[in-house]
């Protein structure tokens, strides 16, 4: 009877781990993963874990602070400083854009590749649009439930597709010897800038914590179950290291598959996405190409859906916060719209620059990083949350090692970036 009694609650606190992985195993793993492993067989595998590794305390204190205060990282920034808040209004809008356009992009490649679809060229932004109109509305006409709803049945088919992939690929082997290179082969200036971007979004931009903070506010208010602390974390850990998991999958597929050979992965969203769908499927076996194509376009699809809502979420809370009062209901659709239409600017600018603007956007959220994580971290250890649900000394010290890490390399990138 008590196993059936916790496996009842956890299902009522399960969702907001999930979104997060639906949303980080986007970009950072199909793509970013993947050409890791075809250019650089596993020789990066030691950046990939240790950007999941120092960024789990962050993401975690987003749930975490959410359950134990019943209010949202934004509102913990504000009740320190009124200047944190501005401070993260402002990278709100300094990356959204930038961020939205990223995955909305990639997702289209894979829509067009797993439709066929191939407008002429006065009207390659067709797709693109099609899916921030169809995030749009699909957030516009279902708000949290519907999302909480999607994302479930995208992440299964997400997991399940990647993991049959990923253990195909092992059992054929690769196609050509992978090693693990030596540092010389990745220390060289010529491969920071792709390192950098590699572990922006590994697994996930840190800012998107206080999603994580939002989400499990609202799940709470849908299932009307208010989870312990305990609860709460352990859902989220699944999520988080799941994501983690694929991760190192992608790297493993690109390895196998490319790194070696003479295949390569072009630089634009349709060619990647055809690319990595045919190469996989060549492989694979031709009995793939539809598993492959359809997981490609599902997992780019949880990450528009969920990316938007965050951002759109996060910013109208924070406004409000800052103006101290209560959130208008249509302050969520103004601002799916603006994200919409910003990221449709963006996305017109950069057609011909698929590489330059996911660089651009990982290299802007791993820059901000510090700062989140800072924020965080006060806010967690702080008389805001009581001893009993702090973390523990192991956890604070993770944090300590990880707000180092991230202000280490952010400064090698920005002397890179200036003087080398």
């Amino acid at each position: 009877m008590i196993p059936s009694v916790k496996f009842r609650t956890f299902l009522k606190t399960l969702g907001p781990g999930i979104l997060f992985a639906s949303t980080a195993i986007g970009v950072s793993h199909l793509v970013q993963s993947t050409r890791a492993g075809a250019e650089y067989g596993f020789a990066l595998v030691g950046f990939i874990l240790a950007a999941n590794l120092f960024k789990w305390p962050f993401f975690e204190f987003g749930s975490r602070y959410a359950t134990a205060t019943g209010r949202s990282l934004i509102d913990g920034y504000q009740m320190i400083s009124p200047w944190y808040s501005r401070l993260y209004l402002l990278i709100n809008l300094l990356s959204m854009f930038f961020v939205n356009a990223a995955v909305t992009f990639v997702a289209a490649g894979f829509l067009q590749n797993l439709f066929a679809i191939y407008p002429p060229p006065a009207f390659y932004y067709v797709p693109s649009l099609v899916l921030l109109c169809f995030s749009f509305g699909f957030l516009a006409l279902g708000r949290y439930s519907l999302l909480d709803t999607g994302i479930k049945i995208i992440g299964s088919f997400m997991l399940i597709s990647t993991l049959l992939a990923f253990f195909i690929a092992l059992f054929k082997g690769p196609q050509s010897p992978v090693v693990y290179e030596p540092f010389s082969k990745w220390i060289g200036l010529e491969s920071l800038p792709f390192v950098i971007a590699l572990m922006g979004w590994m697994p996930s931009a840190i800012d998107s914590s206080t999603w994580n903070s939002l989400w499990t506010m609202e799940r709470s208010k849908q299932s009307g179950y208010l989870p312990s602390v305990k609860e709460t974390v352990f859902e989220f850990n699944i999520g988080f290291w799941t994501s983690a998991i694929l991760s190192l999958c992608f790297v493993v597929l690109g390895a196998y598959l490319l790194y070696g050979t003479e295949n390569s992965l072009p630089d634009n969203n349709v060619g990647f996405a055809s690319g990595v769908v045919r190469l996989y499927a060549a492989q694979l076996g031709s009995w793939t190409f539809p598993i492959i194509a359809a997981a490609g376009f599902t997992i780019m699809l949880g990450t528009c859906i969920g990316v938007m809502d965050g951002y759109a979420r996060s910013t109208a809370r924070v406004i409000s916060v800052m103006q101290g009062r209560e959130q208008k209901p249509a302050a969520y659709l103004w601002w799916l719209g603006l994200i919409t239409l910003g990221g449709f600017l963006v996305i017109t600018l950069f057609m011909d620059a698929f590489n330059q603007l996911l660089s651009l956007a990982t290299t802007i959220s791993f820059l901000i990083a510090p700062v989140i994580a800072l924020l965080n971290y006060r806010l967690v250890f702080s008389d805001h949350l009581s001893k009993a649900d702090q973390p523990g000394t192991a956890m604070q010290l993770l944090s300590l090692a990880g707000i180092g890490f991230l202000v280490l390399f952010s400064l090698v990138m920005m002397y890179y970036s200036w003087w080398g």
